[in-house]
């Protein structure tokens, strides 16, 4: 089996700056820790999309060579890198320090914790023409309440390639007493998002959004609302190791899930084929 896991963060503290970092997450993980994590995770042949992890804005291009770096040893096979979009300016500096860093295949800028509105404005919709003429994507880390506002970017810029993160941050409440997750407002806007083509969403992110430990049962409906929403075409598998674990729990609740779901095709597309086409994966 072969994975390509489209949603990895690693970071050193010691490297870079993380203000966000805190509690068992402020700690180095790089290579050392992830050979730990998949140890426990199905026997495959792994590929990692490196997603930007937020470190101090102004070492952004310092994290993309910090990453590509230990690509050889990872397996990293793509680097997600960090753009300041809302900045038409600046944004075009780093898409041209980024042209010359062949693992780059996309941008991030955060924006769960932005207002509505924010990919709204001119100066963004500037920024996202730009990345799309780059050829590069754009991951979209938003939590399901703007999802509307992924539709309406997506409807503007039609010439670009979004990345839905960790399906839109839905609620999903506690193993014990998980919510609901057809027939919810999340369901609803994930399913208007789905019918722009120029969209994809990753499989990612739930265990970081469930209150405390978590279980596959409580997990799975929220994958199951995505699969009918995207099929198997337009989902990727993705950890986002270390928010997000364990790892191999993780994994084996997708591949398990897949295994009920869909043919040995669509297995192979969530699980690495549609993470090589989307970045363009060399």
């Amino acid at each position: 089996m072969r994975v390509v896991d489209a949603h990895l963060h690693l970071w050193d503290p010691a490297v870079l700056s993380y203000d966000w970092l805190e509690g068992p997450l402020l700690r180095s993980f790089g290579p050392a820790e992830l050979d730990t994590a998949i140890a426990e995770a199905p026997d495959a042949a792994y590929g990692f999309v490196f997603v930007q992890a937020e470190c101090a804005p102004e070492q952004s291009l310092a994290e993309v060579d910090w990453v590509a770096a230990l690509a050889g040893r990872v397996g990293v096979r793509g680097i997600v890198a960090r753009a300041p979009l809302e900045d038409p300016e600046a944004t075009r500096e780093h898409l041209a320090a980024y042209a010359d860093r062949p693992l780059v295949v996309g941008v991030r800028r955060l924006l769960q914790s932005e207002p509505a509105g924010f990919s709204a404005t001119p100066g963004f919709r500037e920024s996202a023409r730009a990345v799309a003429s780059a050829g590069l994507v754009f991951d979209a880390c938003v939590r399901w309440t703007q999802l509307p506002d992924m539709v309406e970017l997506a409807d503007a810029v039609p010439e670009l390639t979004i990345v839905l993160d960790h399906l839109g941050k839905p609620e999903v409440g506690s193993a014990e007493a998980p919510d609901p997750a057809d027939g919810t407002p999340w369901a609803q806007s994930l399913r208007d998002l789905a019918r722009r083509p120029n969209v994809v969403c990753k499989l990612s992110g739930l265990p970081a959004e469930a209150q405390g430990s978590w279980a596959a049962a409580q997990l799975t409906p929220f994958l199951d609302v995505a699969l009918d929403a995207f099929g198997p075409g337009r989902l990727l598998f993705g950890s986002d190791w270390p928010v997000s674990g364990p790892y191999g729990r993780w994994a084996e609740t997708v591949t398990t899930w897949l295994d009920e779901r869909v043919g040995e095709h669509g297995r192979h597309s969530v699980l690495a084929g549609n993470a090589e086409r989307v970045y363009r994966l060399a």
